[in-house]
């Protein structure tokens, strides 16, 4: 079992969060898309698809889909069905625990919000304060079993006795005021600095966010394959193909048991990564047709200007690919919304790895504690502290 290293990992994962989070597009996803864009088959046939259990979240509609959301944290995976959030995490002793609360967007508190555009702008945000969150408590943990670890070394036997300290509001908003500004500085003020000094298409819209957009792009696909390097974010990728694995599972009514769930892809055309994808192709047409309106209104562009209004236009780039992902994902099926997908499935390569057993084992148990159809209860932390607290008997 591999453990984060200290401090300086759990503020990198904190910071990370900015870049990778699940967005529920709230769409239906078809199998089908698996089989015909991606090289790599599931093995799974319509019989061994079917299995008689009924999911006991109270919210679960049996005449629609149900949406499930996902994210890896440190050493595990948060699975968010409607209205509840659980995050299963394995410890360093090999336990499972799990955190199981209730948890509705904002989306779903106010249903004014709930417009196209906006409702997707306002869930981008929802979906990166929750996945902060999480990431914040696995660190927590993570850091719990070193200090744990530490003291065995020093000959202290002792068990860290202690519940992982909570965030407060303020702090966990910090953090992703944080994420935002080096997310937006690396992926959206950088490419246009860039453009503007190397280039001279200033004062041409589409060309301009087309080389932008570009570099963008370069700089994602840069940043996400230098990232895959280490072993800590390897793992961290595992996960988010355990992730993925459940989901595909859930969504075809199969067994949610690892030997069942590892035969399916770890590619799903619903993650974070593949709309952050779309997000920067949308980016280019949307800032184009800006920049082509404020050219006109002003008569010439200059770099003060493209930031002050792109920055502020960044949420409305979000809502209108939040609409675009789940008007396509309703398309996948054909062969522009096969096109259409393909790019963020590829992406996906490099931010999901092939999970081991033991890492299927904890997606499932978080799929299934979200779901209802396991108690979270006997998975709870407390649990835990008791069982490493009590000194093994001899000779056990």
């Amino acid at each position: 079992m591999k453990s984060v290293s200290g401090k300086r990992n759990k503020l990198f994962f904190n910071v990370g969060a900015g870049f990778e989070f699940c967005v529920d597009t709230r769409c239906n996803v078809w199998y089908i898309v698996s089989t015909f864009f991606l090289e790599e088959k599931t093995g799974v046939t319509q019989e061994e698809t079917k299995s008689s259990w009924v999911p006991t979240n109270p919210l679960y509609d049996p005449k629609k889909p149900m949406q499930i959301g996902g994210q890896a944290v440190i050493e595990g995976v948060m699975m968010r069905a409607p209205g509840s959030v659980a995050t299963a995490l394995r410890r360093m002793s090999g336990d499972i625990v799990v955190k199981k609360e209730a948890f509705v967007s904002l989306n779903e508190k106010f249903k004014l919000l709930n417009v196209p555009v906006l409702r997707g702008a306002i869930g981008l945000i929802d979906m990166m304060y929750l996945g902060i969150k999480t990431l914040n408590y696995s660190a927590e943990i993570a850091m719990m079993d070193l200090e744990q670890e530490e003291n065995s070394k020093n000959g202290n036997g002792q068990a860290t006795d202690r519940q992982p300290k909570k965030p407060s509001t303020l702090a966990l908003v910090g953090t992703l005021a944080v994420a935002l500004a080096l997310g937006i500085a690396i992926f959206f003020v950088t490419p246009i600095v860039i453009t503007t000094e190397l280039f001279h298409f200033e004062q041409t819209a589409f060309e301009f966010n087309l080389v932008a957009g570009v570099i963008r792009i370069a700089i994602l696909l840069g940043y996400l394959a230098a990232i895959s390097l280490m072993k800590d974010i390897r793992r961290l990728f595992q996960y988010h193909g355990a992730e993925h694995k459940a989901v595909f599972a859930f969504e075809l009514s199969d067994q949610l048991l690892p030997a069942v769930v590892r035969k399916h892809t770890r590619f799903h055309p619903r993650c974070g990564t593949s709309f952050l994808l779309i997000v920067m192709f949308v980016a280019i047409l949307s800032f184009s047709l800006l920049d082509a309106f404020l050219i006109r209104f002003f008569g010439e562009m200059t770099i003060v200007l493209r930031l002050v209004t792109h920055l502020p236009f960044i949420p409305i780039v979000g809502g209108i690919a939040y609409e675009f992902i789940k008007f396509s994902a309703k398309h996948a099926t054909t062969w522009w919304g096969k096109i259409v997908i393909a790019p963020g499935l590829w992406l996906q390569r490099i931010t999901t790895k092939e999970p081991d057993e033991s890492q299927l084992e904890v997606a499932i148990v978080a799929l299934r504690c979200a779901l209802g159809l396991e108690d979270a209860g006997k998975y709870a932390l407390v649990a835990s502290l008791r069982a490493e607290a009590v000194p093994a008997a001899p000779g056990n």
